[in-house]
């Protein structure tokens, strides 16, 4: 059984985990623009960032034998996460719209500090 403060945690891993995926998704293009050197050090800052954050909620999922086993796409509106734990597999599903808009917010607030 997953408990509330873990639930959140893990909710807070998924967000950062889709954010530097599409943060490395995004560098690929970027790398070839022509003006990369201007975009280039300011998303390899985010990268770093948000990479930390993500590696210390999965270390602290890992603390308490959680870990993300796979993402299954259901649809173009939802996705799967299959989650196991010390007890029980979970599968939570979350709305690809969502999570944009949380990736989206989570950026932002990282661009403004």
């Amino acid at each position: 059984m997953i408990s509330f403060e873990q639930r959140r945690l893990l909710h807070k891993y998924v967000v950062y985990d889709m954010a530097v995926q599409s943060l490395q998704r995004d560098y690929k293009v970027i790398e070839n623009l022509k003006l990369s050197k201007v975009y280039l050090p300011i998303l390899e800052g985010f990268l770093d960032d948000i990479s930390q954050e993500c590696y210390n909620a999965k270390r602290l999922l890992a603390k308490d034998k959680i870990r993300v086993v796979k993402w299954e796409k259901i649809d173009e509106y939802f996705s799967d996460v299959h989650v196991a734990t010390a007890g029980n597999d979970v599968v939570l599903r979350y709305a690809s719209q969502a999570i944009k808009t949380q990736v989206e917010k989570l950026l932002l607030s990282h661009q403004n500090k």
